[in-house]
């Protein structure tokens, strides 16, 4: 019997899991993916084995893409959740955030989070990025040319910079936590950190809650959860679990007292829609509902004189505020890691898929040495850059149930994410033109007007009530007890920045709020 299971090791989960441990719980925290040391990580994105999750195909890398009729999602698997493969930075996000969606009212968000926030960055190792290369340079010349010079700044980073190359000693928590090496700005954060620069959260928050006694088993998925008992959960549940890798899956069934889901949205959302239909129906009627992005537009700029080296740096070393609303960043995959390049077509609007259709076809034809340019760039990682663009804006769909035991999406209302950001086109235009370079989008997003996120957030949010939210203001499941959720499903606003270091900060409090296994 634990104190708690914890399902899932993102930044919600391993919050959870040091912070119980401290306060004397006996704690196990389950993940699907694999442990990933140094040395395991893909050299290049090319290596899809270590690099995508593709079960199926027996790949069982540190990224998910995962694609619905509304939205395409990259997310982070293995050991750390997306601490493996996100992009480091740790914004704090504007103050809208903290007023609007339906945690809104329920307390005053950001005087209530400021120290939450502090205590993440401590955590997470943040640093500003000391260095910018060809990549935060080309932004510095946008930002100039559309008067915003003065909102460009180096980002906030979960990094190690130190010397270069050059071991140390454990540079956070005196010691207690593992040896890092100085960041080499190779420009693979994306594709997971060779160099041990990277505060992955397997660094801090997971290492140091197993030197206190919390258990951590990876290539196990959980798939049901059932009260001992009362049907409140109050005397403990059962916890099924069964192996996500092997071939043949071997089941095992565990006991806890309590619960908590922090396996990011796709974990948390599709296993809850599927509890509620079964083991946990006293669930709110919100499960799933009010998911967001980021309201993002991804872009890419591929250069195709060879002049700079866009590889060169972190994943993103500088963020630049466009307007009030609006972000802009650019992100860098290491050289050789090209990969992406399989799945790009160009970059086109129109209000329909054949409107574009039409329009590619055209800009093919009447640009045929611009093309053959683009195809007969050597390394694409070395002459492209990312354009990830974010906005404060929101826009929800639904998650349901499909027929299939997975999850479909639907869109209530008028607002839905959309591919086509009128002044997130306007900048990769100018972008373009800037680099001398082609301009190039995920494939559905032309095909389809599909977006691709790789922040989704929502699906368990909070509410005043059952009614309007899945959890209260302290992360705790309506209709159950001992029960909580902790990861991207709680965050009930669209933050407009990358939202790693909300939801560790939101995670702090929500431990903070649970007493110590001896005052019980």
């Amino acid at each position: 019997m634990y104190d708690y299971i914890i399902i899932g090791s993102g930044f919600g989960g391993s919050v959870s899991a040091l912070r119980l441990s401290e306060k004397g719980y006996k704690v196990l925290v389950i993940e699907k993916g694999k442990w990933y040391r140094a040395e395991d990580f893909a050299k290049t994105n090319w290596q899809f084995s270590k690099w995508l999750w593709l079960p199926s195909f027996r790949w069982f890398g540190i990224m998910k893409i995962t694609i619905f009729r509304h939205v395409g999602i990259v997310s982070g698997t293995g050991v750390g959740g997306g601490s493996l493969v996100y992009a480091n930075t740790l914004p704090v996000p504007k103050a809208a955030f903290f007023r609007s969606g339906s945690w809104a009212g329920l307390a005053d968000w950001q005087q209530e989070l400021a120290p939450y926030y502090q205590r993440a960055l401590h955590m997470l190792g943040a640093a500003k990025n000391p260095q910018f290369f060809d990549g935060e340079h080309a932004l510095e010349t946008l930002a100039k040319d559309i008067g915003q010079e003065k909102h460009l700044d180096a980002t906030n980073v979960a990094v190690y910079f130190g010397e270069p190359g050059v071991k140390a000693p454990d540079p956070y928590f005196e010691g207690e936590g593992p040896e890092r090496t100085g960041c080499t700005f190779c420009g693979a954060c994306m594709t997971g950190c060779r160099h041990q620069a990277k505060n992955t959260l397997d660094k801090n928050y997971l290492f140091l809650a197993q030197q206190l006694g919390a258990e951590i088993m990876a290539e196990q998925e959980v798939v049901d959860v059932k009260p001992i008992g009362k049907p409140d959960g109050s005397e403990g549940y059962e916890v099924r679990l069964q192996s996500s890798t092997r071939f043949f899956k071997t089941t095992k069934t565990l006991r806890s007292k309590g619960v908590i889901f922090s396996g990011g949205v796709l974990g948390t959302v599709k296993l809850l829609l599927h509890l509620k239909q079964n083991s946990l129906p006293r669930l709110s009627d919100m499960v799933g509902k009010e998911v967001r992005t980021n309201n993002e537009s991804l872009i890419c700029v591929t250069q195709l004189d060879n002049t700079s080296d866009l590889s060169k740096g972190i994943a993103i070393g500088a963020i630049l505020h466009t307007d009030e609303h609006s972000h802009l960043e650019i992100c860098r995959y290491g050289a050789g890691s090209g990969a992406w390049r399989l799945s790009f077509l160009p970059f086109v609007e129109g209000k329909n898929a054949g409107v574009r259709f039409f329009r590619m076809i055209k800009d093919v034809v009447l640009n045929p040495v611009t093309y053959w340019k683009y195809l007969m760039v050597k390394d694409w990682a070395k002459s492209s850059a990312v354009m990830l663009f974010m906005q404060t804006l929101d826009s929800t769909v639904t998650f349901t149930r499909n027929g299939r035991g997975g999850m479909r999406t639907a869109v209530v209302g008028e607002e839905k994410p959309t591919a086509f950001i009128p002044r997130a086109i306007e900048l990769a235009r100018k972008f373009e033109k800037m680099l001398n370079g082609k301009a190039m989008a995920f494939g559905l997003t032309p095909l389809a007007g599909i977006p691709g996120t790789a922040h989704i957030l929502g699906g368990a949010v909070m509410g005043a009530s059952a009614e309007t939210g899945v959890i209260d203001r302290d992360n705790r499941v309506f209709g159950y007890e001992n029960m909580l959720v902790c990861d991207g499903s709680m965050v009930s606003a669209n933050p407009g920045v990358n939202p790693a270091l909300s939801i560790t900060a939101i995670a702090e409090r929500a431990m903070e709020k649970i007493v110590m296994r001896d005052e019980l």
